[in-house]
């Protein structure tokens, strides 16, 4: 396990009021009656009365009237009910009443640069005089990052290759206590990930910049992406040559129901929830009204919040910079003349300039360390050593399978029974004083989903439970958040998708055509369901079918009006699998505050009664271990990499098939702008992913 530490400063939170019921209905009365007495005596509530009665209540009103400012738990039947017939359930706990919180309740975790006394600068230099050869950074020298390709949320071994977003924010907070740092020099070129990780990135950059150093961006091919991330910097370089574009924002979906018509292929899609998109790409050929709706809402809040970001950031008018987007403008000299960049130079003629910053002579090399090395610098070399309370931190980024296959690569997805492994190490362990779950998923198995949201949940009644969601938390990523305590979104994570998917392929009419048969003797009127591949559903099997999946959606409705406090008929008006970004979820009841890792911590000292300027450890319980396809990798097996795809995509096929708590693959690809991938491979593993 590594350690890792971060500094938090905000106000000490307010005391709680009063709680105060207004006048509810007798039936409202009645239920909690019941189950309050059962927490008080703590033993299982007897939910074969409390919920029936509670089942009326939700549907017609709530506990608290809309005027006040507290809410309780709703108890939903579905939620706790393995089948029809059994209503009484002993497995779910009992939840108390609690306030409801707005997001300015909750504290910001804002990060305060502290300056280092004498006595501590002495402490530190006689550390870094028995550290390690690999952690001795020469006086004055300046932290190159190079921001490229894919930004995993995940920890990197040191024989990983690619970039982790919390080891390049734990640099930023190393490098403004670090005096043998005197700047930070990013190299951001072709970006491929979400915004909230680039919103990450950029609150870390202004974090930096309370030190008193300086940031220098060098942007060789610049877009609206990199762009925003390196307006945060104090200068801003492009080369005259650099690849330039600002011609505004896109998402796009592509449909294969055309193709599958011509080669004969049918797919039985069950999608429950209108705005579930997932499945589309096989049974349409064109975007629906509802996937419409939703893509556009999700594209005006990421263009909306770029235009005002960067305009406040440098200056400008909303109206502005619009118009500038809407010029196409194409030569790197406008972005000068507007002030949107400092100058035009060469990498050479910017680490010239970066020479006189520090004081090194022309004719001399500037002290240079890079983002791989800086990285094996332990904290306690710089005495940044935390303190005595422990948060547990579990990392949870990739697709959701239930059980581990033998394609499976280490780092490649969510493994519900690893990651169960890691919450169960969280409860049982009193040294933790709380739990953050930082999820960064699409979703995907349903079942694995659902163990996961159980695991959490007995978590959250040991101790404080944060989920910290990064680019995408969505459909059974969300599954899992909603488990916890608190949810802390960016204002573009991808979240909600409250809905399901699954579905089989008639390949008749392509057995006809490539002369293939497939006979089957069964017994039972159903075994044939999934596996005749040869025919189309008969009605019966198609109705349940569709029962099938009716059923695990009105589960997860019913669990995430239970886990947010809602009243189903209000979740069902935020479900129906529609995407949401952070800040439309948080106004809909989605998601508790809008900020990054930062603030979750922040927030979990809160809920562990830990004071805010009180420094934390946080422990890293699922840091990945080398394997010897990552070594492979990181020592530049191009064979490796390309089979790794190829083993995702054959992953993706074989376990696809039971139910699907999954985000649309393609909407997923579509934020994240132009991909860099071969497009058939996309076009194929966006397809695979949405069985």
């Amino acid at each position: 396990m590594s350690k890792l530490l971060l500094l938090l400063h905000s106000s000490p939170p307010l005391p709680p009021p009063p709680f105060h019921f207004t006048t509810a209905p007798i039936l409202h009365h009645r239920a909690t009656t019941l189950l309050r007495a059962s927490i008080l005596s703590k033993k299982p509530p007897n939910l074969s009365s409390s919920l029936a009665l509670y089942r009326k209540a939700t549907l017609s009103s709530s506990f608290l009237s809309p005027s006040s400012s507290f809410r309780c738990r709703t108890f939903s039947v579905r939620a706790f009910d393995s089948d029809d017939s059994k209503t009484e359930q002993e497995e779910e706990k009992k939840e108390s009443f609690h306030v409801k919180k707005s997001d300015e309740d909750y504290p910001s975790g804002e990060f305060d640069f502290q300056e280092i006394g004498a006595w501590n600068r002495f402490l530190v230099k006689l550390k870094m005089l028995i550290a390690f050869p690999w952690e001795r950074v020469r006086k004055g020298s300046v932290l190159t990052m190079k921001l490229r390709g894919q930004i995993s949320d995940q920890l990197k071994s040191r024989f990983s290759s690619g970039l982790s977003l919390p080891q390049i924010c734990e640099n930023f907070i190393k490098a403004a206590y670090d005096p043998r740092i005197s700047g930070i020099y990013l190299h951001i070129d072709g970006l491929n990930c979400g915004w909230a990780k680039v919103e990450e990135l950029r609150r870390h950059i202004f974090n930096f910049k309370k030190s008193g150093k300086f940031v220098v961006a060098y942007l060789p091919a610049c877009r609206e992406k990199e762009y925003y991330l390196a307006s945060a910097c104090d200068d801003l370089y492009l080369p005259p040559t650099a690849y330039f574009s600002f011609y505004g924002f896109t998402v796009q979906a592509a449909f294969l129901a055309g193709v599958f018509e011509n080669v004969g292929i049918q797919p039985d899609v069950q999608r429950i929830g209108k705005y579930k998109s997932a499945g589309d790409q096989l049974t349409r050929k064109s975007m629906s009204k509802e996937n419409c709706e939703m893509l556009t809402a999700i594209l005006d809040n990421i263009y909306g919040n770029w235009l005002d970001k960067v305009s406040s950031t440098k200056g400008k008018k909303i109206e502005d910079m619009k118009n500038f987007i809407n010029e196409g403008v194409y030569k790197v000299e406008r972005l000068k003349e507007e002030g949107l960049i400092t100058n035009m130079h060469y990498d050479d003629e910017v680490i010239s300039m970066l020479k006189e910053k520090v004081g090194v002579q022309k004719d001399k090399v500037l002290p240079m360390v890079d983002y791989s090395k800086y990285s094996r610098v332990r904290n306690w070399t710089l005495g940044l050593t935390g303190g005595r309370d422990l948060i547990a931190i579990i990392r949870a980024s990739g697709s959701i399978s239930r059980v581990k296959s033998p394609l499976s690569l280490s780092g490649s997805g969510i493994i519900g029974e690893q990651l169960i492994e890691k919450i169960r190490q969280a409860r049982e362990s009193k040294k933790y004083k709380a739990a953050i779950i930082r999820i960064d998923s699409p979703g995907g198995d349903a079942l694995a989903s659902d163990l996961m949201w159980r695991e959490i949940r007995l978590l959250a009644e040991s101790k404080p439970v944060i989920a910290s969601m990064s680019d995408v938390a969505a459909s059974g990523g969300y599954y899992m958040a909603m488990a916890a305590d608190t949810i802390v979104a960016e204002n573009l994570t991808l979240t909600g998708s409250i809905g399901v998917v699954t579905g089989k392929f008639s390949l008749g009419k392509l057995y006809e055509k490539i002369g293939f048969n497939k006979e089957i003797i069964s017994r039972g009127k159903y075994a044939e369901l999934l596996a005749a591949d040869q025919r189309p559903l008969r009605p019966d099997e198609a109705e349940l079918f569709a029962k099938s999946a009716q059923n695990a959606y009105e589960q997860f409705r019913d669990k995430a009006a239970f886990s947010r406090s809602m009243p189903v008929d209000k979740m069902e008006e935020v479900a129906q699998g529609r995407v949401w970004t952070g800040q439309d979820a948080a106004s809909r009841g989605l998601v508790d505050a809008i900020g990054g890792f930062s603030r979750a911590v922040a927030i979990a000292k809160q809920k562990a009664n830990i004071p805010q300027d009180r420094q934390v450890m946080l422990v890293e319980l699922s840091r990945p271990s080398p394997t010897l396809p990552e070594i492979l990798s990181g020592i530049g097996s191009s064979v490796v990499g390309a089979e790794r795809t190829l083993k995702e995509l054959l992953q993706d096929l074989a376990f696809s098939n039971g139910v699907q708590a999954r985000m649309d693959g393609i909407l997923f690809q579509g934020l994240e702008e132009a991909s860099y991938d071969n497009p058939i491979l996309t076009l194929i593993k966006d397809y695979l992913g949405s069985l």
